[in-house]
């Protein structure tokens, strides 16, 4: 099978790409000059695949001023766009269209589901539902799924790795209070979705990709030191992540509970469900 990633190279991508190539498939990577490519060019690159999936995109969290608004925006939503329409003219078509998106299209209270109407009223919202329209042109020609991620945590890439330093000093702490929530979701989960939803045609469109268990950040602090045994007692203010961040670290200080609904109503075993397992599995505990 031939499986066309972009962002291959990432800290996703090139894991995903390591999966399918142990098992013995064709990966066709999708750099960034491929998508200065036109619509024809493009979908000639990935003709024969299987398999389309789209992880490529400049990191959200970093200060938006309207230059890093418009490469964060067009990161996304210009590749997508790009991608769906060369799928269009792609044939035989893939059969399956995978496109990264996030939980942060869901406001910062209650609960939320796949089924959910409400959205927040936030940039990265906005790039979120944005995103999914350009990625679901491309429903008329195959199936196509819109993976939500909650924070991915992994010990060589990702937030895990940028709180281990302070945390293994005795350095860490809640982040703003502590009472926001956090969805994650370990990166075995992740790649263990992608090759669960290639057997699973019945499902599509948005779909959760987060631990059944959300925690707040105060617990995720308390796991995280526990498991490190080291201790916790230095809080992070939300000033201090403005400062640095400005309206981004809403990212961090505003979080969100989302419900892997479609995953657990179709049989998902999730390898890590709970923040602990996935902790002690990740730093070898």
């Amino acid at each position: 099978m031939k499986v066309a990633i972009s962002g291959s190279t990432g800290f996703v991508g090139s894991k995903v790409a390591s999966l399918f190539r142990l098992k013995g498939h064709e990966v066709m990577p999708l750099s960034r000059p491929d998508f200065q490519l036109q619509p024809e060019e493009l979908s000639e690159k990935i003709s024969g695949s299987a398999v389309v999936i789209h992880l490529a995109g400049e990191p959200i969290l970093q200060r938006w001023t309207t230059k890093n608004r418009r490469r964060i925006y067009e990161s996304r939503i210009n590749t997508t766009s790009l991608l769906a329409e060369s799928i269009r003219l792609t044939k035989p078509s893939p059969e399956t269209f995978i496109c990264a998106s996030g939980v942060d299209i869901y406001p910062h209270n209650g609960v939320y589901t796949e089924s959910a109407d409400e959205s927040a009223s936030t940039f990265a919202a906005e790039v979120v539902r944005d995103w999914e329209r350009e990625a679901a042109a491309a429903e008329k020609t195959c199936r196509t799924l819109m993976f939500r991620f909650g924070v991915i945590l992994g010990n060589d890439g990702g937030a895990l790795q940028k709180m281990l330093l302070p945390f293994r000093l005795g350095m860490g702490g809640k982040i703003a209070g502590g009472k926001q929530m956090m969805s994650w979701v370990h990166i075995e989960d992740v790649l263990g979705v992608i090759q669960y939803a290639l057997q699973q045609p019945q499902l599509e469109g948005p779909v959760n990709v987060a631990a059944p268990e959300a925690v707040t950040n105060a617990e995720f602090t308390r796991t995280l030191a526990r498991t490190l045994r080291r201790p916790t007692f230095m809080p992070l203010p939300a000033f201090a992540l403005r400062m640095v961040f400005g309206e981004a670290a809403s990212l961090v200080t505003k979080g969100r509970t989302v419900v892997p609904e479609k995953l657990t109503f179709t049989g998902y075993p999730f390898r890590f469900p709970d923040l602990e397992s996935a902790l002690k599995d990740l730093l070898n505990q």
